[in-house]
């Protein structure tokens, strides 16, 4: 399980134990939105800071910063085959 938080933060959890197993310094603000992609290999987060990332789940890494978006990015999903991130914001 992932979760973003107002602290600017991403934090996946083990949802047997509820223990936090990685907390990543996400954003520059606000995380609205997370998923993981199908393979569970990459997660990608979207922020008030206008930005999506990507994220290598093993490492914690962030593999590519989207810059596209002029507002708050609210939602963020992967495509079924994982190529693909599709993205919705107030722009």
């Amino acid at each position: 399980l992932a979760s973003g938080s107002d602290d600017k933060t991403v934090r996946v959890w083990n949802v047997t134990t509820g223990d936090c197993l990685q907390s990543l310094d996400a954003h520059r603000d606000w995380v609205r939105s997370v998923a993981f992609s199908p393979t569970g290999q990459q997660l990608a987060t979207a922020g008030d800071d206008y930005y999506v990332k990507l994220w290598d789940t093993q490492t914690g890494k962030c593999l590519n910063t989207l810059e596209k978006h002029t507002g708050i990015v609210w939602a963020v999903t992967f495509s079924p085959d994982g190529r693909s991130i599709a993205s919705g914001g107030d722009d």
